[in-house]
């Protein structure tokens, strides 16, 4: 199939603000599509995903929707899975008696100048009809401070900017001129900023992406960086979407994720900063910058090692979204429900290559 050919779309092709397209995780969630969970985990935010028949106007290299990618925007895979079209008002009517556990709904904008106004739309009728809190994770290629402004009264509690890359060299070489994509690196943490000032406080996080080239302290540095401003980080690794630029890349080391994961809980909860840690001579973490009975704590919670994302009322992360970083099976990366004994004797021995030692 030409490229020319996977860019014509059915002609009833489902369309928003009319249609969304929700993550498998999420429809199984609300009854839509049949199946289980690993572990029985629980998907405790709700991921829809604007859609047009043009799909995307960018071309992120490591993105399973990216403009130049030759799969009809059915075939395509995002963070992992299949995203399948529903009717808007199907979505909103299930998230009204959705399970007790599920306590945000995100909507997600693509880089197409429609999404401005259809993710207000969306956000207002998600809001009113569920009194769900609803995160909005935009585009800011095509987002200004007044959109911001409006995305907050039309009820959105939260932003989420993804970044993804940690140095503007890989920014710019997989999502932007040398992939023929729209964004920069400046416009995104520029936007990130004007959400925090907007939405207050701890109230906007940044999508980065380990493995995608750059080097452990790289990729902590972008994390004190969101943190320094007023946010968070909500970590992913990387998993090779099929059809991608970067289809035959490989994920990071185990070891590697669960260093920068660590690093990222200590230093979004105030537990360390990046001028107290330590790297080694090819910037991998050598030191946390605390104690080893403060390493040794954090491993024995393991919250270190659950998904980050977007809470929910009870606090706990809701943007949970189970087994998007790899497929279910014993190797979770971004763990979906606290860590059991044996998944921490598992992590603590993936840890064994820093500086500490557990007891």
């Amino acid at each position: 199939m030409s490229i020319q050919e996977a860019t014509l779309a059915p002609l009833d092709f489902q369309e928003s603000p009319d249609h969304v397209r929700l993550s498998l995780a999420a429809a199984m969630t609300l009854g839509f599509v049949p199946g289980w969970f690993y572990r029985n985990a629980q998907l405790r935010c709700v991921n829809l995903l604007l859609t047009y028949s043009d799909g995307c106007k960018a071309n992120c290299a490591f993105c399973g929707i990216a403009r130049e990618k030759d799969l009809l925007p059915e075939a395509r895979t995002f963070i992992r899975v299949p995203w399948k079209t529903f009717p808007t008002d199907r979505v909103i009517e299930a998230l009204t008696s959705a399970p007790s556990y599920v306590g945000r709904v995100c909507l997600s904008m693509i880089t197409h100048p429609r999404c401005r106004e259809d993710v207000l739309t969306l956000c207002r009728k998600v809001r009113e009809a569920t009194g769900l809190a609803v995160s909005l994770l935009i585009s800011p290629s095509i987002v200004s401070g007044d959109d911001l402004l409006a995305m907050k009264d039309a009820g959105a509690d939260r932003i989420g900017v993804a970044i993804d890359a940690a140095t503007p060299e890989l920014f710019e070489r997989l999502r932007g001129k040398p992939v023929n994509g729209p964004h920069r690196w400046d416009r995104y943490w520029k936007v990130y900023e004007q959400s925090i000032e907007i939405f207050g406080e701890g109230m906007a996080g940044v999508h980065l992406i380990c493995g995608l080239g750059e080097t452990e302290q790289e990729l902590v540095s972008a994390i004190a960086r969101a943190r320094e401003m007023g946010g968070s980080t909500h970590l992913f690794s990387f998993f090779p979407e099929k059809g991608s630029a970067t289809e035959q890349h490989v994920p990071p080391p185990m070891g590697t994720y669960r260093r920068i994961q660590l690093a990222r809980w200590l230093i979004d909860t105030d537990r360390t900063t990046l001028d107290r840690m330590a790297f080694d001579s090819e910037q991998r973490i050598l030191d946390f910058g605390v104690s080893e009975q403060e390493f040794a704590a954090a491993l024995d919670l393991g919250e270190a090692f659950e998904t980050s994302g977007c809470p929910g009322p009870d606090g706990r992360t809701a943007c949970n979204r189970p087994y998007g970083n790899e497929k279910p099976g014993p190797d979770i990366r971004n763990f979906p429900f606290p860590p059991d004994e044996d998944d921490r004797a598992r992590i603590a021995a993936e840890l064994k290559d820093t500086k500490y030692t557990i007891s």
